[in-house]
């Protein structure tokens, strides 16, 4: 936007740094606003959904797995990352499917949020399922190993008082539940 002109920082040089099957780490040299120049060094990312599963008895369906870089099991709604090209509500389908086992008759895209603008372009958009049907078993990767865990609204705010829900765009999805549940939106 014209007002953002004298905030907007100019793309000088860029590099890559690490080229990986997830991430993508880039080293650019920048013009800033003032005339002088800085570096910025950033991971590209093709973005991720992360679903908000509603059982018809209003419950959450949420997943116990064990997160590597931080070495410890984390309780986190499902989501996965968007495929190359492939449609936003396929990837949420896809994921809901292969990570939990439940299929949902009604989808509806929520928001989208940025959980790391510091250093990463992710964005993580989210979809609130609901209609969930069990559809069958798992079909998780060879390198998943995920358990199944349910919540009320009310259990998965105290979980995030409490601490054991720490996942960033758990915590945010569940903001955009909560407001959809009590406020109408």
């Amino acid at each position: 936007m014209a007002e953002d002109l004298h905030l907007v920082e100019t793309e000088l040089d860029s590099r890559s740094v690490f080229d990986g099957a997830l991430l993508k780490v880039r080293k650019d040299t920048v013009r800033l606003p003032n005339g002088e120049s800085s570096t910025r060094e950033y991971i590209r990312h093709l973005g991720a959904v992360v679903i908000i599963p509603l059982l018809p008895d209003g419950r959450m369906v949420f997943e116990r797995q064990f997160r590597y870089p931080l070495r410890r099991v984390i309780l986190e709604l499902p989501a996965g990352k968007i495929d190359p090209g492939e449609d936003i509500l396929v990837t949420g389908q896809r994921e809901l499917r292969e990570e939990t086992g439940y299929e949902a008759d009604h989808w509806r895209h929520l928001g989208v949020t940025h959980p790391c603008v510091g250093y990463s372009d992710e964005r993580i958009e989210i979809f609130l399922a609901s209609g969930l049907r069990f559809a069958g078993e798992q079909a998780l990767d060879h390198n998943e190993f995920i358990e199944i865990v349910q919540l009320t609204h009310d259990e998965a705010a105290a979980a995030v008082r409490e601490g054991a829900i720490t996942d960033g765009k758990t915590v945010t999805a569940l903001y955009w539940a909560e407001k959809v549940a009590r406020e109408g939106w």
